[in-house]
């Protein structure tokens, strides 16, 4: 049996397990502020709010997140998280989800509609 836990800033993955992989995602200055999105090309990414307060947007649409409800981004969606200091958010995605696979781009580029993101 393994407990895990994670009480640091950003994201930490806990835990690979038969290709999925469980992180916990915490306050820290990339998660402060609506200013860039990201998108998986080779996974979903399921969000769930344990504590704390966050928005998940998704397409530069926002949805404030709920405690206990699960939140699927489909791969290949741009989308980003920005939560409250005490907030703690559980991240399930595919194990090998990296930098390599997965694209990040500004606000400002995403707006204007230039959709060819830095990966």
């Amino acid at each position: 049996m393994d407990i895990l836990e994670y009480k640091g800033e950003g994201y930490r993955a806990l835990m690979d397990s038969d290709g999925w992989r469980v992180a916990f995602l915490r306050y820290g200055p990339k998660f402060a502020a609506y200013n860039q999105l990201e998108r998986h090309m080779c996974t979903d990414e399921v969000f769930l709010l344990v504590e704390g307060s966050a928005v998940l947007y998704v397409e530069d649409q926002p949805y404030v997140m709920e405690k206990c409800k699960m939140y699927n981004v489909p791969r290949a969606v741009w989308h980003h998280i920005v939560v409250t200091p005490d907030a703690t958010v559980m991240i399930v995605e595919n194990a090998n989800t990296s930098k390599e696979n997965s694209e990040h781009i500004s606000l400002e580029e995403y707006r204007k509609g230039d959709r060819n993101a830095d990966k």
